[in-house]
């Protein structure tokens, strides 16, 4: 796990111009442990991140959709041996797999690089019917209050949440804060996002310039 922490720690460095690029001693690191493959992962996302080219936010939510849906769904205890681990984006591409959590971070997260406004997203736990069981996604909301888009690493398109009635919202985060669902929309605000424990452990292990690029006051009540 140390070497894990690492990755999630040092990983990303964001510069003034607006680029994003890996530090290559941690790509390193990712590439001696998990193999080459890793490296190319780790790169691909690195270029993904930096593909902003007056793309509509709909272009980029499928690019990072389907970048991401490639990767294997394993289960926590299986993946880090422990019963609930949420991964940062470097943590889940160099070891080529992770759980529900997981896909939807590592979207947000690099969303948030292709400059999607962090208010149009959130992180959304919901029921899942088909397999019965607590499942979360990311949800897209071009307007305020309007029916979101859905990401989600059990099918490959991006539908309207009133298509999908196998999700049942129960409540959803971003960087702002913490809102129990109503029906299919954001729902009422209940607090900053920082009440979710395993949020706010994985917020400490990203360097702190992608930290500071979140709204004041995310993660921190």
């Amino acid at each position: 796990m140390a070497i894990l922490l690492a990755l999630g720690l040092t990983a990303l460095l964001l510069h003034a111009g607006g680029g994003f690029t890996l530090d290559p001693a941690v790509v390193d690191a990712a590439a001696k442990r998990y193999g080459e493959e890793a490296r190319q992962r780790l790169l691909a996302w690195e270029e993904l991140a930096n593909s902003d080219d007056g793309a509509s936010d709909r272009q980029k939510l499928d690019k990072v959709n389907r970048f991401f849906n490639r990767l294997e769904f394993v289960s926590d205890q299986l993946h880090w041996g422990e019963r609930d681990y949420w991964a940062t984006p470097v943590e889940f591409l160099a070891s080529d797999g992770g759980d529900c959590e997981d896909f939807a971070v590592a979207k947000y997260f690099t969303l948030r690089l292709l400059g999607v406004a962090d208010e149009k997203m959130s992180l959304t736990y919901v029921k899942a019917w088909k397999i019965n069981q607590a499942h979360m996604v990311l949800t897209y909301y071009e307007q305020a209050g309007g029916i979101p888009l859905v990401l989600d690493n059990l099918v490959s398109t991006i539908e309207p949440a009133d298509k999908r009635p196998d999700l049942l919202p129960v409540y959803s985060f971003n960087g702002s804060g913490l809102w129990l669902a109503r029906e299919r929309g954001k729902g009422n605000h209940i607090g900053g996002s920082g009440r979710l424990k395993l949020w706010n452990d994985l917020l400490t292990r990203l360097p702190a310039s992608l930290r500071t690029a979140l709204p004041q006051g995310g993660g921190k009540r």
